[in-house]
């Protein structure tokens, strides 16, 4: 059934045309990963409808939440809202900034409990890791896959001195949120061969995220956690835990301009 916008506030024409298939009402092939949006700097007298209220104008939201203390029941300051599809999920990042209750809120995609205890989770960055790339991986390749998701500014797969390729890449966006849509899904098949993509976070960065907290790989100019060996300019592996939240969801600056994304 669709959602009609409260009198009095339009809904927005977020462009998207989702197929609501299944049970539950959305399409299955979207996990629901994909559709959720974590949701920072609500008023304390922010409640579920409220929250739902001001999301529903960008699409169908299937679950909408507000976090409370389970003793106080008092907000904890964040919420979550799904929709039905992603590509509405697109719409309200691209409808930024966001005030819900007279307060400015942060969305961001949200990152799952596993990947968020992971270091530099909760950062906003314009730029990835990509490892696992193949010999016959161009930068074409890599170019023709990402800019589905946002507007490229560098991409960078060859060793500055030797002019050779190093078996992984570092590719740098416009936008903030392209980079957190592109991470939520951990592999992705470029060129025939599955590639490994992760947030790529310099030394200061990373420092400034764990404040001291935890044990953390931390050296050179980059900090990326994956499977692909030590590298110069990098160091792989380490903990560290540095969501303000606890629970998994960390929030961090608003995401940048909106490109044009699909999947």
């Amino acid at each position: 059934m669709e959602v009609k916008p409260p009198p009095g506030r339009p809904q927005a024409d977020s462009g998207c045309h989702c197929h609501h298939w299944g049970e539950e009402g959305h399409d299955p092939k979207e996990p629901e990963q994909l559709r959720k949006l974590f949701i920072g700097g609500l008023s304390f007298e922010t409640t579920d409808d409220s929250l739902r209220e001001y999301f529903e104008k960008w699409g169908t939201l299937t679950d909408c939440v507000v976090m409370r203390d389970p003793q106080t029941k008092r907000s904890r300051g964040f919420g979550f809202v799904t929709y039905a599809c992603v590509e509405e999920v697109d719409a309200a990042m691209c409808a930024q900034p966001h005030k819900v209750d007279e307060h400015v809120v942060e969305p961001k995609r949200a990152v799952s409990r596993d990947d968020s205890i992971k270091p530099g989770a909760h950062l906003t960055v314009k730029k990835i890791f990509v490892g696992g790339i193949k010999e016959d991986t161009e930068e074409y390749n890599l170019r023709d896959y990402f800019e589905k998701y946002g507007k490229i500014e560098t991409i960078v797969m060859e060793d500055r001195q030797s002019g050779k390729k190093r078996g992984f890449a570092f590719v740098t966006f416009d936008d903030h949120d392209t980079v957190d849509k592109i991470v939520i899904q951990k592999y992705h098949t470029i060129n025939g061969h599955n590639c490994e993509v992760k947030k790529a976070i310099s030394k200061q960065e990373m420092q400034s995220a764990a404040s001291q907290r935890g044990r953390g790989g931390v050296s050179g100019n980059l900090w990326v956690q994956s499977n692909y060996g030590p590298m110069k300019g990098g160091s792989f592996g380490g903990r560290s835990s540095a969501s303000p939240y606890g629970g998994g969801y960390g929030s961090g600056g608003g995401s940048g301009g909106c490109g044009s994304r699909r999947f």
